[in-house]
């Protein structure tokens, strides 16, 4: 009587389980990014909302109002001066256009581009 084998060998384990560890590892590497995008751009919204009716905005007036947003949801990465704030005929507009990178294994990182607007009229 032949036995047959049933089941999955370790190799075979090896060869299921190294990519799917893999991208878990790069799935938590970059969860912070994330966040701290999510944290820009909920800043980037709050601020547009809270002066949307203020008659006199400046640029000015509309980089401390993202600071105080970024001191609050701890912000580090974009600086408030990194991001662009322009007039467009009656409305302005807040940009936010920025690269930011998570390591990975030694010499390898994983690049994430992010490009959050807001209008304020």
């Amino acid at each position: 009587m032949h036995s047959k084998q049933r089941g999955i060998t370790m190799i075979g384990w090896l060869f299921l389980l190294v990519p799917i560890a893999i991208v878990g590892y790069a799935g938590i590497r970059l969860a912070p990014v994330y966040l701290n995008y999510m944290k820009v751009a909920r800043s980037i919204e709050q601020t547009s909302s809270e002066l949307k009716d203020d008659e006199s905005l400046t640029a000015q007036l509309i980089r401390n109002s993202l600071g105080k947003h970024f001191d609050v949801e701890s912000v580090d990465f974009p600086k408030v001066s990194d991001i662009e704030v322009r007039r467009d005929g009656q409305t302005w507009i807040v940009h936010a256009a920025y690269e930011d990178i998570a390591p990975l294994f030694s010499n390898i990182s994983m690049l994430v581009k992010f490009d959050k607007s807001g209008t304020i009229k």
